[in-house]
């Protein structure tokens, strides 16, 4: 191409910018500064220009825009005399106000009888957990507040300061080698499951491996998987999001009821059942694996088993039933569910589909968290923060058995000797949900016992401890025996 066919290609280019996609060409002739003042003005006030957010120079958006450097300050000088923005020296032109507009409404809260009106839907947790509370009590939480963020910034700093650049790109889909590691180190020493690296496959939580695990079964054939009843409302919801038919199979004082267990599959919490606390007796063990070794598939949920206070650990049935159980666990309860980490571990038969599923699903977790989780694993910094951590739960377990047999005597607690949350059961008939609704009115937050049935048994809560004062702790307590008296 010659120069003057390249300038003509150059003049039929429309000029335009990136930033906020302005396009001249739609600035009238000779009204170029009161267009972009006015394009500038709309996204400040729509919060497309946060206050705080920085406006490019001049001389770079006139280059981006293919007009002159004027028109760009002659702009800037208006908002700024609107007080829209204002120069910071070197710091450039920063978005101090936005133009005065109507708020918008705030969205309406969900009354509390309207959380606990009727059977809970798919999106239950998210309303509760948005609901307004001077107390939480549900479970599912570790002491948020105790998070090692010394610690996390100390491991990111040496993560960065070793990485090369080829490690900013795409990364394995089953997770990057040095946690594999890592976690395969973890679940040796605190689990007693040995497993090799390549065996593990990092996932976006527990939640993601359910996802995965129903995608795997149902090309396997496999359409039910059976529950504990009572057990997990989430988990029941994730698997039938999975396509999982999901029939209950009672649990007693020893655990799951081996002999009722008619699917091809099953999902456990053996170390720490959710919600009634009890652990897996060796007798149904041995069932299992017989069970197991029948043909029948387990799913090992392994949710909070590293905290314990009463107890001698419990080992993973991984650790037994290598090639009939399929594992998860996850960071969720030991650092923070944000991270959004865990860990899966199938049959080997199962493990290229697992693997295909994942990478289709989003290529592999972040490289960067899952490297700087590696380094607090293999550092010890993890185990120090979990001893920590099991001090101060017990501490506000203790603070929660107290207050419960100070003012509901005639509460049962199940579940006291690990985890993070009590369960209470009571002898008197009434409805759990509507307890819960008139709590959730003055100010706490609890769980109904019921939520987390598929048939009718007696009424209680699931309440959590590990994320709450002790102070907390007694005065929500406090206000639930108000209601039940």
């Amino acid at each position: 191409m010659n120069r003057s066919n390249m300038e003509a290609s150059d003049r039929a280019i429309t000029p335009g910018a990136d930033f906020l996609q302005l396009d001249v060409a739609e600035a009238p002739s000779g009204g170029r500064a009161d267009w972009l003042a006015g394009r500038l003005r709309e996204a400040i006030a729509a919060g497309r220009l946060p206050v705080g957010s920085r406006l490019p120079a001049s001389r770079v958006l006139a280059a981006d825009l293919r007009v002159s450097r004027g028109v760009v300050t002659e702009a800037y000088q208006r908002l700024a005399e609107e007080g829209h923005v204002a120069g910071r020296g070197r710091g450039g032109t920063v978005v101090v106000g936005a133009p005065v507009t109507a708020p918008p409404a705030p969205p309406a809260a969900r009354p509390a009888g309207a959380l606990f009106a009727g059977p809970p839907t798919t999106e239950i947790f998210d309303a509760l957990r948005t609901a307004p509370a001077r107390i939480d009590l549900t479970p599912g939480l570790p002491d948020l507040a105790a998070f090692p963020r010394t610690a996390w910034l100390r491991a990111e700093r040496a993560v960065l300061a070793r990485l090369s650049a080829p490690d900013f790109g795409y990364g394995d889909p089953r997770g990057t080698p040095a946690l594999r590691v890592a976690v395969a180190n973890w679940l040796a020493r605190n689990r007693g499951v040995r497993a090799e690296p390549d065996e593990i496959v990092i996932v976006a939580g527990t939640a993601q491996a359910l996802g995965l695990l129903c995608h795997v079964l149902r090309e396997d054939g496999v359409s039910t998987v059976a529950v504990e009843e009572p057990g997990s409302l989430g988990v029941r919801q994730h698997l039938r999001n999975g396509g999982m038919a999901t029939p209950p199979v009672p649990v007693d004082e020893q655990g799951v009821r081996v002999d009722r267990l008619e699917a091809p599959a099953v999902l456990l919490t053996p170390a720490h059942q959710f919600p009634t606390g009890v652990v897996l007796g060796g007798d149904r063990r041995r069932a299992l694996a017989r069970w197991a070794e029948a043909g029948g598939l387990v799913i090992e949920d392994d949710y909070d088993a590293e905290h314990r206070y009463d107890r001698p650990p419990v080992p993973a049935l991984r650790a037994l039933l290598a090639e009939r159980v399929c594992y998860a666990g996850s960071v969720s309860k030991l650092l923070a569910p944000a991270l959004r980490t865990g860990w899966t571990l199938v049959p080997s038969r199962y493990r290229d589909a697992l693997v295909a599923a994942k990478r289709f699903a989003d290529l592999g977790n972040p490289v960067l968290p899952q490297l700087v989780l590696a380094h607090l694993m293999e550092s010890g910094a993890l185990e120090r923060h979990l001893r920590l951590l099991r001090r101060r739960h017990r501490r506000r377990r203790d603070a929660m058995i107290e207050a419960i047999a100070s003012v509901l005597p005639g509460a049962h607690v199940h579940g006291a000797a690990a985890g993070l949350h009590l369960t209470v059961t009571f002898d008197t008939a009434f409805d759990d949900t509507a307890l819960a609704a008139e709590a959730l009115t003055r100010g706490v937050k609890v769980q109904p016992l019921s939520w987390h049935r598929q048939s009718p048994g007696e009424p209680g809560l699931v309440l959590g401890y590990a994320a709450t004062t002790p102070t907390e702790i007694a005065e929500g307590i406090a206000t639930l025996a108000g209601i039940l008296k």
